[in-house]
């Protein structure tokens, strides 16, 4: 491993003007990177929703039945998995702030029953895995009535957005399991407290004959947009895992179901769509290496005795969706993963947070030194440091993810 890069103060020095806009994009070869900050104060969706409640409920209110509809027929027309289940566990969450209590119960129940029916009709049997899922969504279904019935009691319907908008991204995102084989694992989701729209961040952990492959990503933008390519790149690449030979062959079937997800849509803003992704394979048996691919995501941390050091690609690439710009060859970068090494996926809302001062959060340098014993404790130590960073105000959600061979130390 090299000596440690914790520092990192070249590359991410802070601006001298506080405020949400994005550093300096890496360049690719060619030239820049297609400079696209989010358009401050956009309005969102749900955001326009919830601040005019009269006209816009009543357009509100069929967005739970369109949910199912397209969760079936994602379910009837792709050959293997089932990338429609995020669509039913996301209706009842979304009839719960504008629908009654009776219709967000009916949303959940249709949800539950629909999403039984394509397993029993459309999808290879499979008992365990089946029932899980229909649970899941009859569960999610029960939270959207306990929201529901919260709204109406206290009347403080945007002090719950929050919390809306937390539940909906974990409804959508896979649930990792905590060990694969020798390996470690935990993820965490966390929305922003500053701004109640649904974000774009993503994660999934898929365990394939060639071994663990994962994912973690952030979409740009925020709302139901966002949730819906998320949705897109999930679903996509758990099929594509268990397809697909390489990581290269990976990340072009996400190009391509995020490119006709974005050509899908109308306006200046379905232009500008992008997906910021690291595609991770830890191979299966007694290998001890690890193989990344980065399409434009930052640099996940690798961890080991207190030391740490960030694994930047070998050769830039662009975000997924953005095919049209231009294509070069993906470029797979591998490096020694052995026993009791840990490594760190973050979001660029860990990277970007800034404290009082207009400071970036180093994640480096704020882990330099420091051991964990298992994955849980890396992430909830970095989550808590985080918190006391940018005094409890964050402004953008969140999703890490770390994975480690075997134990480490106590």
């Amino acid at each position: 491993m090299e000596e440690p890069r914790g520092d990192r103060s070249v590359r991410r020095k802070p601006r001298k003007t506080p405020g949400r806009e994005r550093r300096t994009p890496r360049t690719r070869p060619g030239g820049e990177w297609p400079r696209t900050p989010r358009a401050a104060g956009r309005s969102t969706p749900l955001r326009r929703i919830i601040s005019a409640p009269g006209a816009a409920r009543l357009f509100a209110l069929p967005v739970p039945a369109v949910l199912i509809t397209v969760g079936v027929l994602l379910s009837v027309t792709t050959d293997q998995g089932l990338p429609g289940s995020p669509f039913f566990t996301v209706a009842p969450l979304v009839a719960a702030p504008f629908a009654s209590t009776l219709v967000t119960a009916l949303t959940g129940c249709v949800s539950a029953a629909a999403l039984a029916l394509v397993l029993l009709l459309v999808t290879t049997p499979r008992e365990q895995d089946d029932l899980t899922t229909v649970v899941t969504v009859a569960a999610v279904g029960l939270l959207a009535v306990g929201i529901n019935l919260l709204l109406r009691r206290t009347g403080a319907a945007l002090a719950s957005v929050r919390t809306i908008a937390e539940s909906t991204q974990l409804a959508v995102l896979p649930a990792p399991p905590s060990r694969i084989g020798d390996l470690r694992i935990a993820a965490r989701y966390e929305a922003a407290q500053s701004d109640a729209r649904i974000g774009g961040d993503l994660y999934a952990v898929h365990e394939t004959p060639r071994g663990v492959r994962l994912i973690v990503g952030d979409v740009r933008g925020k709302g139901m947009e966002a949730v819906r390519a998320v949705a897109v790149a999930v679903g996509t690449f758990r099929e594509a895992a268990d397809q697909e030979a390489t990581l290269e062959a990976v990340a072009r079937r996400l190009d391509h179901a995020l490119l006709r997800e974005r050509q899908r849509r109308t306006g200046a803003d379905a232009y500008e769509d992008f997906t910021t992704a690291v595609i991770a394979e830890i191979p299966a048996g007694n290998s001890s290496s690890l193989r990344l691919l980065n399409r434009g995501h930052p640099p996940p941390l690798l961890l080991a005795g207190g030391r740490n050091e960030f694994l930047e690609p070998a050769e830039p690439a662009l975000p997924l969706g953005m095919s049209e710009l231009g294509q070069w060859p993906d470029h797979v970068d591998e490096i020694t993963f052995p026993h009791g090494m840990q490594i760190f996926f973050y979001t660029d809302g860990l990277s970007e947070a800034r404290n009082k001062a207009g400071a970036f959060f180093e994640p480096g340098t704020r882990l330099a030194g420091r051991v964990f014993r298992d994955p849980d404790a890396l992430l909830d130590a970095v989550l808590a440091d985080v918190a006391a960073y940018v005094g409890g105000e964050a402004t953008d959600d969140l999703a890490l993810v770390a994975v480690q061979r075997g134990d480490g130390a106590e």
